[in-house]
């Protein structure tokens, strides 16, 4: 049974949850306690268990209170596994389950499967195609915060990480850019010099199912990395180090923090998360380290908060290139997004001299679940971005599909530091215009609907802070990230840059 039988298999036992409104990113949590056990028992690691809690005791259980000895078994697994990477796994349980007749139809489903030809390999390959399915579901919401994989590799290719150095991502969501940095680094780097000199993982994730999500999919793919519980954009991020490598797609959402206080080192507070990771990412990098980062249009031309994030970024990094983004790749069909590479300058002044920009919406097809994104989709781009991760190489000033141009910091500042760059007509059209299809329709409106409710409850909580202080409410960048890159509020610039190219 090959690894697409497998995901299949294991993804139609989740229709037989959906009667106890069980959604399908729950699924995939509960799933993480159920396959690990498996996996263990398979693999032969199940020592790392103790006696009486693995998967054979599971499966063979005959009482009725089948779900209460579950809970027990998840409750002493995460306080007294002897192992601690299985103690984070199995920390804080709850179950979602309802009914021991539906917990034993999807044990007996999964023991049903022929496991037995399924490498460690391909078991990370069988739990990245569950995270997969789930993001493509515009019901789950998972779409927002996990990144295709062909683009991810994409973005590893251009920022080549290496032996020896720390790479992090402070918004890890299933950790999919640290895996494959590290299969990049093992597969680029001679066996002896890796084992010698190994990268260091970092990471902090927020929500507790992903996190427990990223540390199943981070022991599949046998890859160490001290992931952290948390919030990056509070004092958690004192467990992270100066990073040589940053990659990041940081959450869409209005509010940054919680209720927690927000980091004092960072210069423009802001309501809008990605503007803060934004911020936490250029300060985290040591000097001549580099970065790519997700961000959505909004980021690259409110004015404001977003425009003095811009101009600190573009002083303190060399922002070399952007990379925009076809619609549809987030299973969401109204989101727009760019991919900013960039490296910390070795002075805080002046870094970025000139920015390269490719426009892959530019005759982009349509994407989504009939045509997903694929790895080719982006050979144009890394051709003519060159092997230099640090964004010098001898690049090429024009593509025979107009895509690739390049602009001066002047030319960039005489427009106010919009960075959101097109020189193609129709390029930022409303992509929400064309949709036909009604499960796009749907998904665009659950978008939508998460953006209101998101942007209520940051100006509900701006509004306490504000009262609790005794002071007015100043903060003017509380735009909703999904919302504004789906509706941008005003029209960017699109035209008059011809003159401002620079060969």
């Amino acid at each position: 049974m090959n690894a697409d039988n497998i995901i299949q298999k294991i993804w139609g036992l989740c229709h037989i949850l959906r009667g106890d409104g069980v959604s399908y990113h729950e699924y995939i949590s509960e799933l993480t306690y159920l396959l690990f056990l498996k996996i263990a028992d398979e693999t032969g690691t199940d020592h790392l268990l103790p006696e009486g809690r693995r998967w054979k005791d599971l499966a063979s259980y005959k009482g009725r209170d089948l779900l209460d000895h579950y809970r027990e078994m998840l409750t002493f697994l995460g306080a007294h596994a002897p192992s601690e990477q299985v103690r984070r796994i199995y920390a804080f349980p709850t179950t979602v389950f309802s009914h021991s007749e539906n917990l034993r139809a999807v044990i007996e489903g999964i023991a049903q499967i022929d496991w037995h030809s399924v490498t460690m390999d391909g078991m990370g390959e069988i739990y990245e195609g569950l995270l997969a399915k789930n993001s493509q579901d515009a019901r789950s919401g998972a779409g927002q915060y996990f990144t295709p994989r062909p683009l991810v590799d994409c973005i590893v290719r251009m920022v080549r990480p290496k032996a020896g150095e720390i790479i992090q991502d402070p918004a890890t969501g299933s950790g999919g850019f640290l895996i494959s940095a590290d299969q990049y680094v093992r597969a680029s780097t001679a066996g002896a010099l890796y084992q010698n000199s190994p990268p260091r993982y970092e990471g902090i994730e927020i929500e507790k199912g992903t996190y427990r999500i990223c540390l199943m999919n981070a022991f599949l793919h046998q890859l160490n990395a001290k992931i952290t519980l948390g919030d990056a954009l509070t004092d958690d991020a004192q467990a992270l180090s100066e990073a040589d490598v940053i990659l990041a797609n940081p959450p869409f959402g209005a509010k940054a923090g919680s209720a927690r206080k927000m980091r004092s080192d960072i210069s423009y507070a802001t309501a809008n998360k990605q503007l803060a990771f934004l911020q936490h990412i250029y300060r985290g990098l040591k000097p001549g380290g580099r970065a790519a980062v997700v961000l959505p249009d909004n980021v690259l031309f409110e004015d404001g908060v977003a425009r003095k994030v811009r101009n600190e970024l573009m002083d303190v990094c060399d922002l070399h290139t952007i990379l925009r983004l076809p619609t549809g790749i987030f299973y969401s069909p109204g989101v727009k997004t760019n991919v900013l590479f960039f490296t910390k300058g070795r002075t805080n002044r002046s870094n970025t001299r000139r920015l390269w920009v490719y426009d892959m919406r530019h005759n982009a097809p349509k994407y989504g679940k009939k045509r997903p994104l694929r790895r080719e989709d982006f050979s144009a781009f890394e051709a003519l971005f060159g092997d230099d991760p640090l964004g010098r190489s001898d690049r090429s000033p024009r593509d025979e599909e107009d895509r690739w141009r390049c602009f001066t910091r002047e030319a960039i500042a005489a427009r106010s530091d919009d960075l959101n760059i097109s020189w193609h007509a129709g390029s930022d059209t409303d992509p929400e215009e064309a949709l036909t299809e009604p499960e796009d329709l749907a998904s665009a409106i659950l978008v939508h609907l998460r953006a209101a409710v998101a942007e209520i409850e940051a100006v509900a909580d701006e509004l306490m802070d504000a009262e609790e202080a005794e002071v007015p409410v100043v903060d003017g960048s509380l735009t909703m990230s999904t919302e504004a890159s789906a509706t941008p509020r005003r029209t960017p610039h699109r035209h008059g840059l011809a003159d401002d190219y620079d060969a």
